[in-house]
């Protein structure tokens, strides 16, 4: 079940909302949890089964590492961590692996191994990260366990962020989890309310209507095209993920806050930063700090400690070490996005530029002002998504070749007014936080708390914005989440 489709935002999300809302404190996670297994059972009946059996599994290892200690304690922490990441390589990265695999025998006149191929749970990386967290954490003693497996299950399969987060840490979900902590205002719910329908919009009017032309384009051959157009699919492209994901991280954090959950932030303005450094504290920020806590800081650690020397053929072990876990950590952050060699490919080419901030861009970008870092930054950002969208490597080489060739010929593929108009639009409110009145304008919509006359307001243009997204879903459909793949 989908946040944009039809039988959710008139069946669905309004009779759970009903019922949450009338229903006495103490029963309140016993309606999340069944209306999760629900939602999730709706779009993959043969995985709920599974699911829980893990859910139940890795709750009992943890349960037992926390009361233990010394070896065997050390001994149900891997267990639970090669559950859960044997898990994520199996269903997510077996395919790949031996689809290489047969590629290399082939190679070497070796018959193929046969395979059948499988098909991967939706959500499981994103299961599997907050799965890992609560394990962490626990193992840290940051806190103590869920009181009961019915907690815990309503932590990893609760439906607003299973499919495709924010990636909840269990620190931050652990009071939150006692229906009697969380708050029951009307503040937070139409606060929730607005934050829902902005990521609605987000996402039917303005990231489906730019991936139907992005999906034209990028099933075109890339010698075929003009620069022109090779550049709005790229631009488009660029957007499209932008509006998509955010608009999904907006509707979870609203279904969140009318229930009364405070989720993380998943998105600040992201094309507005000055550097690939800065894009990372702004895009996608529950996986930027996951990785950053979890596997570079330990990760920088350990090489550290291994590092006898202050310097090593004149460079200092300070860059080495951030160079090392920069790459390690930037390896697998592409790898955790898709099995393919276009997402390795784009996680290596961002650990580059965050490589390249250290060493040299970020002394630069102070010398060359605001303006010119944000807008170099954008069109690296832009090169990147061009290899993450490409199917293979040859086409994203021919389509970045494409872009640079200049090659304006207009016996092309045809932009509709519709797709121009929303693709300003889009680079409009992406830029919007750029300038001061348009950083005020967003904090007044997204953190500052209303008078009465501000929630009417916005409460009205949330309705009417609700009835054009429905209007627009029953007539066009809906399409994925771009994030769900993954």
């Amino acid at each position: 079940m989908l946040f944009s489709s039809v039988i959710f935002l008139i069946y669905f999300l309004p009779v759970f909302l009903v019922l949450y809302f009338i229903i006495p404190r103490r029963f309140k996670n016993w309606l999340i949890l069944p209306a999760s297994i629900l939602f999730y059972a709706w779009g993959a009946p043969v995985f709920i089964f599974w699911l829980f059996g893990w859910v139940i599994v890795d709750y009992l290892l943890v349960k037992n590492m926390a009361g233990s200690e010394g070896r065997p304690r050390r001994l149900l922490f891997l267990a639970s961590l090669f559950l859960n990441l044997g898990m994520l390589v199996y269903f997510k990265y077996a395919n790949f692996f031996v689809e290489n695999f047969n590629v290399v025998l082939g190679w070497i006149g070796v018959q193929s191994v046969e395979w059948t191929k499988l098909v991967m749970p939706i959500g499981i990386s994103f299961i599997t990260f907050q799965k890992l967290s609560y394990t962490i954490e626990v193992k840290r003693k940051a806190k103590p366990p869920c009181d009961s497996i019915f907690d815990y299950a309503v932590y990893i399969l609760m439906f607003p962020q299973i499919l495709a987060g924010p990636i909840v840490r269990y620190p931050l979900m652990a009071d939150q989890l006692k229906a009697g902590s969380r708050p029951d205002t009307p503040d937070d719910k139409l606060a929730g309310f607005i934050r829902f329908i902005i990521g609605l919009a987000k996402k039917v009017l303005i990231a489906d209507i730019l991936g139907v032309e992005v999906d034209k384009i990028f099933a075109q051959a890339p010698f075929d095209m003009s620069s022109h157009i090779a550049w709005a699919g790229a631009l488009a492209y660029t957007f499209q993920i932008y509006f998509d994901f955010s608009g999904y991280s907006d509707m979870a954090i609203g279904i969140a806050r009318m229930m009364g959950f405070r989720l993380p932030e998943n998105f600040n303005s992201p094309y507005i930063s000055g550097s690939i450094t800065e894009f990372w504290r702004r895009w996608h920020i529950t996986l930027s700090t996951w990785f950053r806590d979890y596997l570079f800081l330990p990760l920088a650690y350990a090489v550290s400690r291994r590092m006898k020397k202050e310097r090593y053929l004149t460079i200092r072990a300070d860059k080495i070490i951030y160079l090392i876990a920069t790459t390690v950590t930037f390896l697998l952050c592409g790898f955790w996005h898709g099995a393919g060699w276009t997402f390795i490919l784009w996680g290596l080419f961002q650990g580059a530029f965050l490589i390249f901030d250290r060493l040299f861009l970020l002394k630069w970008y102070k010398k060359t002002g605001r303006l010119p870092s944000v807008i170099l930054t954008f069109l690296i950002v832009v090169i990147g998504w061009v290899i993450f969208r490409s199917p293979d490597l040859a086409f994203a080489k021919m389509y970045i070749t494409k872009m640079f060739a200049f090659d304006f010929h207009f016996i092309d593929l045809y932009l509709d007014r519709e797709f121009l108009i929303t693709t300003i639009l889009a680079a409009l409110f992406s830029f919007l936080a750029f300038v001061k009145p348009g950083e005020k304008l967003q904090e007044w919509v997204f953190t500052k708390p209303h008078q009465l006359s501000g929630y009417i307001t916005l409460g009205l243009i949330g309705l009417i914005l609700l009835i054009i997204c429905i209007s627009y879903v029953v007539s066009s459909g809906f399409s994925p989440f771009i994030y769900f793949r993954f």
